[in-house]
């Protein structure tokens, strides 16, 4: 991601080691916040060209928490997650991976997130 990018406000937080990560999943599993997560590598233009949409997602749903982590540089995180290829998108809950899509498809990834968000607030009102 270019130097420009990173200096507009963003809702995704890019995770720079495994130190951060466990950090903010902790975190998240704290507050009870659901995850999602954009394994990507800056070798891979299917992964860049996703990063414009995970950012529009990540404003579209503020009740989630989003995370981009680059593989070939926090390879223990990738590794744990069991991420073979990229662009890899996880759904996480309470720290456990509950959904995983793997290729850079906005459609099908907005849809899911769509339904685990619906699924989230209907759980916080039952």
């Amino acid at each position: 991601m270019d130097r420009q990018t990173q200096k507009m406000k963003s809702r995704v937080v890019k995770i720079e080691s495994e130190d951060s990560w466990d950090f903010f999943i902790k975190q998240a599993n704290n507050q009870g916040c659901p995850v999602m997560v954009h394994f990507s590598a800056a070798w891979c233009m299917p992964s860049v060209a996703m990063n414009p949409f995970f950012e529009e997602l990540a404003l579209s749903y503020q009740d989630i928490l989003f995370l981009s982590v680059d593989v070939d540089d926090v390879k223990g995180v990738a590794s744990k997650m069991e991420i073979k290829a990229m662009p890899t998108f996880l759904l996480m809950k309470q720290g456990a991976p509950i959904d995983k899509l793997v290729g850079a498809n906005p459609d099908e990834i907005r849809k899911r997130v769509e339904d685990f968000a619906h699924q989230i607030r209907s759980n916080k009102t039952t």
